[in-house]
């Protein structure tokens, strides 16, 4: 069978082939790109040293802090931050409460003297604005006395500005206060906490997430190679990259808002890209080798046929990553850009610094070997003698169930994304960190004494018709005492020109609670317009919880523009790579199905119980809005890759050979063993990420990991070849039209020009 493979595939070379384009000489823009960089090995390998040394002068003079601001653009929550950022500026900074409890009342004067004492070392903390002490503040005390609440008032709106060094501070002062109480009273001892956003960030430790992802890379590649030099280069050429994309990353912040996150996801692609399109290319690089090209010939080859896979991947995972800008925040634009950054510097590093390398490494690729047993070299010509047996074994059992193949495939991808139907929007706050941290405590000890909605505060903002008349809201608070799921109304306050004004409303449930957003909603769409109807006050419900629902609901708005954009350009990229209808459709609606089962995954493990304790989640926990988003445009793109590495040389055989069902066997039992080592690579770095303190980061790495897992197996591995072999020979099919105004990329290449005369025995 193997003999007969080859015989064919030889005979239709010399048939396809136009003859002005053959001959290894005149390669295409990427194997010149390779032939340059081989030749000029030691010039490439400087200019990408002189780059770090670029990147790292940039980023010294022009990088900028990291920012990020999650509030929904000309939302109601943000139109009251920003009034209370012009007119109330005492009121605009973010809040740090300290919760105090002591055994005796915290009115005695063995325990008042040391909490005074205690807010007095605050206040003299850099950026703590004002104290607003229990002893002068309404409802600041517990209704049985043991439980007191101060906040400081920090001079930084946002909590990321915060520098962690003061708010560790602010810590230290907390758990020194605890330790003891007034001499010879034991009931006097305090115990304090601390809690925030900007306390949150400060207790969350970095876990060395790259350095992780990169050993098990290491360990994976060199399972796969089975040799050390082999197993080297992807990983060299994607720290390369990675360096210097990762310098270029605070410039970015420099020039608009990116999120600290954004570096964790930009070193996820970067590694998880970078290693996979250079597995693919050594592996290629390989099985020229194996045909009897020199390392130069092999070099340009392999760049002139993977590379365009590469390349047409890597454009599609941009592609993906530019829909986040159609999302209208200002945090997902900055995300996305170091995303992009990452993505196109490893591109760049595959297609001229790997070259490179292999002008030193060529020829000794096979050097430095494991003492595994050996494998049979695969050609570039795609002799099934050389396949693994095992997955040829496989392509053929797909092929004889493929009916059985497709339809179990289908219904596994549903079962796992039916979770998602019933996931909660929202953001996580200190109610689901662990119970180690202060923020933690804070929260519980807040939610015991005072009610849960004190956790989640609304902030009303009322711009007054005239200056000094805080009579004119007085019917408002009298409506909002009356709202059923309001528990308390704070006074009013006046801004000193008298033209705003200020009042907190603390609802009976707490901030991720469904109930506090139909409060919010009520508020907004009858209690507020009915209280203040013909007295010319406007007011605005702000304040962290409102904000949190505003920027859900203007993302879950925007989600169709994403996937709708995201998709069309993808299919439009597929089908002028492949010149096929029924790939781009199936490849459209494969994609969606392997990003709903990585949602429903997600969905499980946010409901805490046993799923949910395997990766530090052990109470549910809403899902913020913004994830999804972001896996969406990650997970649609990484999808094509393997979808262009499978289909590619599967279309390669299909001009080859004209045999749909011979196409799809060479094809999948060709690249199985790549797009297997390819998924474990991306899985084992984003499973990196899943020990993150950061519930977004943590559930981005278990959504990442469990996509990948899902696609390079049910989807790629059994769906796709199983949908293909019942489409039969529809699967290249192009209306004449489209196939005249389409450009032709030759996705796929031309290996024929490389290959060496054979001699042709019938």
């Amino acid at each position: 069978m193997a003999e007969g493979v080859v015989v064919t595939q030889t005979l239709l070379v010399d048939r396809t082939s136009p003859p002005e384009s053959a001959g290894p000489g005149r390669p295409g823009p990427l194997g010149r790109i390779a032939r340059w960089s081989f030749r000029r090995r030691g010039r490439t390998v400087l200019l990408w040293l002189a780059a770090a040394a670029i990147a790292f002068g940039l980023s010294a003079t022009l990088g900028g802090k990291f920012s990020a601001d999650y509030s929904a653009p000309g939302s109601d929550s943000r139109i009251a931050q920003d009034l209370l950022q012009q007119r109330f500026p005492s009121q605009s900074g973010d809040v740090i409460t300290v919760v105090l409890h002591a055994d005796a009342d915290v009115g005695t004067p063995a325990v008042r003297p040391q909490i005074e004492a205690l807010l007095q070392r605050m206040s003299q903390v850099p950026h703590v604005r004002s104290v607003q002490g229990p002893y002068d503040t309404p409802n600041s005390i517990s209704p049985d006395g043991h439980t007191a609440v101060a906040r400081l008032r920090l001079d930084v709106v946002n909590p990321v500005d915060m520098p962690f060094a003061n708010t560790r501070q602010l810590l230290k002062l907390a758990d020194s206060a605890g330790a003891t109480g007034a001499a010879g009273q034991a009931d006097s001892r305090l115990t304090v906490a601390i809690g925030g956003q900007a306390v949150q960030q400060a207790e969350q430790g970095a876990i060395g997430s790259e350095g992780i992802g990169l050993a098990a890379a290491a360990v994976i590649l060199l399972l796969t190679f089975s040799s050390v030099v082999a197993a080297g280069l992807p990983l060299l050429t994607a720290i390369a990259g990675l360096a210097v994309s990762s310098l270029l990353i605070p410039v970015v912040a420099g020039l608009m808002p990116v999120p600290d996150w954004s570096t964790s996801l930009a070193a996820m692609m970067g590694i998880g890209v970078g290693i996979d399109y250079v597995l693919l290319m050594v592996t290629r690089f390989r099985e020229w080798r194996a045909e009897g090209l020199d390392p130069e010939a092999a070099t340009v080859a392999t760049l002139d046929t993977a590379g365009r896979s590469v390349l047409v991947a890597g454009i599609t995972v941009v592609a993906s990553m530019l829909g986040l800008f159609a999302m209208g925040l200002s945090f997902m634009r900055g995300a996305a850009f170091a995303a992009i950054l990452a993505v196109l510097v490893v591109m760049a590093a595959a297609a001229t610094l790997f070259p490179a390398l292999l002008g030193y490494l060529g020829s000794r690729i096979d050097r430095l070997r494991l003492p595994l047993p050996r494998r049979r070299a695969a050609t570039a010509s795609g002799a099934s003698g050389a396949t693994p047996s095992r997955w040829l074994w496989w392509s053929h059992f797909v092929e004889r169930h493929r009916v059985l193949a497709a339809a179990g495939g289908v219904a596994m991808l549903l079962a796992l994304a039916a979770p998602f139907l019933t996931v909660h929007f929202g953001f996580p706050d200190a109610g689901n960190d662990s119970m180690d941290k202060s923020s933690r405590r804070a929260y519980d000890a807040v939610s015991a004494s005072f009610g849960p909605g004190a956790n989640g505060p609304l902030v009303l903002v009322a711009e007054l018709p005239t200056a000094g008349s805080p009579a004119a809201i007085d019917g408002l608070v009298a409506s909002l005492r009356r709202t059923p799921g309001v528990a308390a109304v704070t006074a009013v306050q006046l801004n000193p020109a008298g033209d705003t004004a200020v009042l907190t409303v603390f609802p009976g449930t707490g901030p991720q609670s469904k109930s506090t957003e139909a409060l919010v909603r009520d508020l907004r769409d009858r209690v507020i317009p009915a209280a203040t109807r013909g007295s010319g006050v406007v007011v605005h419900v702000g304040g962290v919880t409102a904000a949190s629902i505003d920027t859900t609901a203007n993302i879950v708005k925007r989600l169709p523009l994403l996937i709708g954009g995201v998709v069309a350009v993808s299919m439009l990229l597929l089908l002028v790579s492949f010149r096929s209808v029924a790939v781009v459709l199936k490849a459209a609606a494969m994609n969606l199905l392997s990003v709903a089962a990585a949602y429903g995954v997600v969905a499980l493990v946010l409901r805490g119980g046993w799923a949910g304790r395997l990766v530090g989640i052990n109470n549910p926990t809403p899902l913020p809005a913004f994830v999804p988003v972001l896996m969406f445009a990650v997970l649609f793109g990484l999808s094509m890759d393997y979808e262009v590495f499978l289909v590619s040389k599967m279309r390669e055989a299909w001009l080859r050979t004209g045999s749909n069902a011979q196409a799809i066997v060479s094809g999948l039992a060709s690249t199985a063993r790549v797009i297997t080592a390819a998924a474990a690579i991306m899985i084992a770095v984003f499973s990196a990420f899943i020990p993150a303190p950061e519930i977004p980061l943590k559930v981005i790495g278990v959504g990442m990991a469990s996509a990948i897992f899902i696609d390079a197996t049910l989807v790629r591995l059994l769906l796709v070849p199983a949908v293909m072999h019942l489409l039969g020979a529809r699967n290249w099919w192009l209306p004449r039209r489209l196939d005249q105004v389409l450009p032709q990329l030759h996705v796929e290449g031309r290996p024929e020009r490389y290959l060496p005369e054979r001699v042709v025995v019938s």
